[in-house]
């Protein structure tokens, strides 16, 4: 067996024409998804980039003991397992091909994981690439700052962003790491497309911001924007003065281009797998971290509002061989992957993981099956690191916010933040203690940091019911309905090991 997995960076569901009426054109996502099994009920569990490739490599939630950080010393992680190694890493057996081992090889422009607290991520393939030039990497090494044009949003005060950009064609689509990802993925598949026992872990930013394309992929959707560059919103609510419709429009649609982008290179990748006859031994799972908001809710962009479905409920499309492609209702999310690439290499899946694999799923539609809602999870659990604890049974969502002034503890023998160590003077407070079940013997750093409500945060905790308020427009006031979701939600963070702060600082405990 073969693996293609996947990962197109903050691709939003509600935008793509495989999961309902679009204006987007995506022909190749697609055609993939005719191929595939397209799940409809899969969630982000923790959240954002780095959280969620956490949970990617370990099958487990990160959110609840962790912000945004590098691997472990105590996590479980799939490429080790993959070619055979012991899931302890004293452990580790010696690097010897006995023909079972599972080649894995990365190829991204993710570049958070080249960056502070990205550390231990790439390592652990057998081989990665790295194609430069995303967002704020700091690549070029231009001493001047360049000329900035008239603009406005989070890139204006970037100047990594404008340095990488004074040294591209912008009308070229290989100036832009994403196509160059494919290209190497294609040359992958030319390499290899004759050897077994390989999963070639494939990642691309995009469509994530700054929304920039070559001029022809905006063109598509009549984009006439002219006022001054902008690619790029802060990470705030719409200002009522800026944001008009036009504003919005012109964001959509630049997302709407870079994503017209990815997608016209994932075509030459599929065209390489009919082209090679891959489709019949290769398994293909595409997904994405979370999703991100466009003007919805009026905001932009993610981190800081409450977990809209439009950030957390997410697509995933499966092409196996022997399975008709179709539709999946079950309810999924993305700590099922790790375990799910585990069984499609019969490597066992460790105690430590959580998620389950979605392959009985699967052999269940092969076999004329239709899985139901629950089939996997009667609910799931997802969220950021400090601030709200979601969950869903895959009707009712139901939001539980910590209590003003609540604190929580961050775990970790690895203190890097997003830009650098965590602060000396914060370092300094620490504990050191055995605080997680599943570390084993392996002391953590336990510090304690302030919890976060999501923006406008209401006095209570918000519940909706999605199937008749699809848009999340009308918290439900419902005592009793509170009472079982809150009920559901002790449960689940008892079943994934959850910290006793996550209780106390809720108000469950």
């Amino acid at each position: 067996m073969k693996s293609l997995f996947i990962v197109m960076d903050s691709l939003n569901r509600h935008y793509l024409p495989c999961y309902g009426p679009s204006w987007l054109k995506t022909p190749n996502l697609d055609r993939l998804a005719a191929r595939s099994v397209v799940f409809d009920n899969h969630y982000a569990g923790s959240l954002p980039c780095m959280p969620a490739r956490r949970e990617m490599m370990t099958g487990r939630h990160c959110f609840l003991e962790t912000p945004w950080g590098p691997i472990e010393p105590w996590d479980v992680c799939l490429p080790p397992l993959l070619r055979g190694e012991s899931p302890r890493r004293a452990d580790r057996t010696p690097d010897v091909d006995d023909g079972k081992r599972v080649c894995s090889h990365m190829i991204t422009d993710h570049y958070h994981y080249f960056h502070a607290g990205g550390e231990g991520y790439h390592t652990l393939f057998d081989s990665w690439e790295f194609e430069r030039g995303q967002e704020g990497d700091v690549w070029r090494p231009v001493v001047d700052l360049p000329p900035i044009p008239e603009t406005r949003g989070k890139g204006a005060t970037r100047g990594a962003y404008w340095r990488n950009r004074s040294m591209m064609d912008p009308q070229d689509d290989l100036s832009y790491p994403t196509p160059r990802c494919f290209e190497r993925a294609i040359e992958f598949l030319d390499l290899n497309s004759d050897a077994d026992n390989w999963h070639l872990h494939l990642e691309v930013f995009d469509p994530h911001e700054p929304f920039d394309c070559p001029d022809r992929y905006r063109e598509l959707y009549d984009d006439d924007w002219d006022r001054y560059l902008y690619s790029w919103p802060d990470y705030a609510p719409l200002d009522p003065e800026l944001d008009d419709q036009e504003a919005v429009a012109h964001i959509r649609k630049s997302y709407a281009g870079t994503l017209s982008m990815a997608d016209h290179w994932l075509g030459k990748l599929l065209d390489r797998f009919d082209e090679l006859g891959l489709w019949e031994d290769t398994q293909v799972i595409l997904t994405t971290d979370h999703g991100h908001l466009l003007g919805e809710h009026g905001y932009w962009a993610k981190n800081y509002m409450l977990d809209y479905n439009e950030l957390a409920h997410i697509p995933l499309m499966i092409a196996r061989p022997g399975v008709a492609p179709g539709r999946c209702a079950a309810l999924t999310q993305t700590i099922d992957l790790m375990p799910t690439l585990l069984e499609t290499f019969d490597v066992d899946v460790p105690d430590a993981v959580t998620g389950r694999s979605l392959l009985p799923l699967l052999r269940s539609i092969e076999a004329g099956g239709v899985p139901e809602l629950h089939e996997l999870h009667d609910a799931v659990l997802y969220g950021y690191f400090g601030k709200d604890l979601n969950v869903t049974d895959g009707r009712y969502t139901y939001c539980r916010q910590p209590l003003p002034g609540s604190t929580i503890h961050h775990h970790t023998l690895m203190p890097r933040g997003f830009r650098d160590f965590i602060p000396a003077a914060q370092l300094a407070s620490a504990e050191f203690g055995r605080f997680l079940p599943r570390a084993g013997d392996v002391p953590q750093m336990r510090l304690t940091v302030p919890g976060t409500r999501h923006h406008n945060a209401p006095d209570g905790n918000p519940i909706y019911d999605t199937d008749t308020d699809p848009g999340q427009q009308r918290p439900i006031d419902d005592p009793n309905l509170e009472a079982r979701l809150a009920e559901l939600l002790v449960r689940l963070l008892a079943e994934h090991e959850a910290p006793d702060c996550q209780y106390t600082r809720t108000g469950l405990r």
